[in-house]
């Protein structure tokens, strides 16, 4: 036994020291000079403080507060009833595949809501449906497909979505089957029962208004020209917000203990350690890689825009995965595509891009690997990809 540890500890010695090799030789062959590396360097830095500005206070910040009033105000039974191994599979997926229709966030924002109501007890499938129509469904980036690139890239992007998100929680349901079995049985579940401390109606508003927050606080420029309900909206858009902040801290102060107050921020601060870290870390990736809309990353673009034309499966294939690991904001996949299409890129691949981009990227990867762990990470995102590049081909020989 004393052999075996010091073993270990020697083991342990030498991955050090290698660690410490590596990182000396990555600092002394650094290849500042070469400008496309320096380039890349500049593209991470300058997508994370686009990221910063643009997604931390507005999208993140709201989602973790309403991702820790899950954790700490809906019941088990609340979300086992919708969610739950034992729901009605019907009931549970329906709600599951609409709900980017309410929420309309992006691949990110939608993490703590995942992860909030995983832990309280949701079943593998509804959750994973849930997480990939957050930020799939959108109605105002379904809109903006239809008008910009076409009627059909629209209806093709929104049934596509919604058929992804119940057969990726259906199939992510029967492959884990025996361990989601295993994970409800010996109550592998971080949760414990809260009781009804006030009535129905009032923890209604209180979510509500946080959920009216993050989404109007967010709502999206309109096209130019535009003068129908989304630009009304979105000239409104900060009032509406601060009428919805008001409803909060009005709620807040009238129907809740101060305890129950501060264990809402403490769950809050959990998810914000547990997931910002790792999405700021898989932007700055995702930026060095492949850069900003309009600039040029490691990887060159003309590579990319060389491999998505027609409508063959390595263009198809090609575009899903670069779509998977690509950080898309919500709806800047749209002018992404105006440019790939101008180039010369195939109506099927600019699906595939469609149905895997808003839903994933490195940086959602990071995250959900922290939730629900690698193997099923890894296996939601090869269903996301080889889902996307089969539709990509089906809708590519339709519209041909």
């Amino acid at each position: 036994m004393q052999c075996r540890r010091e073993n270990g500890e020697k083991m342990k010695e030498w991955k050090k020291f290698l660690y410490i090799v590596a990182a000396f030789l990555a600092c002394f062959y650094l290849p500042i000079e070469n400008l496309r590396f320096s380039n890349a360097v500049f593209e991470a830095l300058a997508l994370v403080k686009w990221y910063a500005r643009e997604h931390v206070l507005l999208c993140l910040v709201p989602a973790f507060f309403i991702a820790g009033a899950i954790s700490v105000f809906v019941s088990q039974a609340s979300v086992m009833k919708y969610f739950g191994a034992k729901a009605n599979k019907f009931l549970s997926y329906s709600v599951a595949s609409v709900s980017g229709t309410i929420l309309a966030v992006c691949s990110c924002t939608v993490l703590p809501l995942f992860s909030g109501i995983y832990k309280r007890g949701a079943g593998l499938g509804p959750a994973i449906a849930f997480l990939y129509s957050g930020p799939a469904i959108n109605v105002l980036a379904i809109i903006l497909t239809a008008r910009i690139l076409g009627w059909q890239l629209g209806l093709g992007r929104a049934i596509g979505a919604v058929v992804f998100s119940v057969v990726i929680g259906l199939l992510m349901h029967l492959i884990f089957l025996k361990e989601e079995r295993a994970r409800h049985a010996n109550g592998d579940l971080q949760f414990g029962e809260i009781k009804a401390s006030r009535p129905l109606w009032k923890d209604i508003i209180y979510f509500f208004s946080m959920v009216a927050i993050l989404v109007f606080a967010n709502w999206g420029k309109p096209i130019a020209g535009d003068t129908g309900i989304w630009s009304l909206i979105y000239a409104s858009k900060w009032w509406i917000t601060g009428f919805f902040l008001v409803v909060l801290g009005l709620t807040m102060i009238n129907w809740f203990k101060k305890d129950e107050l501060k264990e809402w921020t403490w769950a809050s601060w959990g998810f914000a350690l547990q997931i910002l870290p790792l999405l700021l870390g898989g932007v700055l990736i995702s930026g060095f890689l492949l850069g900003r809309v309009g600039h040029e990353g490691v990887i060159p673009s003309r590579w990319v825009e060389s491999l998505v034309g027609g409508n063959s499966l390595r263009a198809n294939f090609f575009s899903s995965i670069v779509a998977a690991f690509m950080y898309f904001a919500t709806l800047t996949e749209v002018p992404i595509l105006q440019g790939l299409i101008g180039s010369g890129m195939g109506k099927g691949p600019a699906l595939a891009l469609l149905l895997a981009g808003p839903a994933l990227s490195l940086p959602s990867m990071l995250v959900i690997r922290g939730v629900i762990g690698t193997k099923k990470t890894a296996v939601y995102v090869c269903l996301v990809v080889i889902m996307a590049t089969i539709s990509g081909m089906i809708f590519g020989a339709i519209v041909k």
